[in-house]
């Protein structure tokens, strides 16, 4: 296994990890998954307490980084769509992982 030098910014975990592990890019990217193609509203639906601003920021950056895809119809009224890319789709077990991982040791984590 490569070794990694954590200490400059350079640092490929340090890079990467920040691209996605905000509070909400993971229930973003989660949620996605879950549904195939979603709409904003769909999004903010199934993500209550996000502000709009946050999710707009949020998908912004998850499409910035190739995470997600973001379609846009030329209708009236426009119709945007998002996906996950094929990059995204890749993370998702890892987010899975943490998801289960999570959801087994909340309790010890949060006493």
């Amino acid at each position: 296994m490569k070794e990694l030098d954590l200490r400059y910014p350079s640092c490929p975990v340090r890079n990467v990890l920040s691209r996605f592990s905000d509070k909400w890019s993971l229930l973003t990217l989660r949620q996605i998954d879950k549904n195939g193609k979603m709409r904003y509203n769909e999004i903010k639906n199934a993500i209550p307490d996000i502000s709009q601003k946050m999710l707009s920021v949020t998908l912004k950056h998850l499409e910035e980084d190739h995470l997600i895809i973001r379609e846009a119809y030329a209708e009236i009224p426009p119709r945007v769509e998002y996906s996950l890319s094929i990059t995204g789709k890749n993370l998702i077990p890892a987010i899975q992982m943490l998801i289960d991982w999570a959801i087994e040791h909340f309790d010890e984590v949060t006493k």
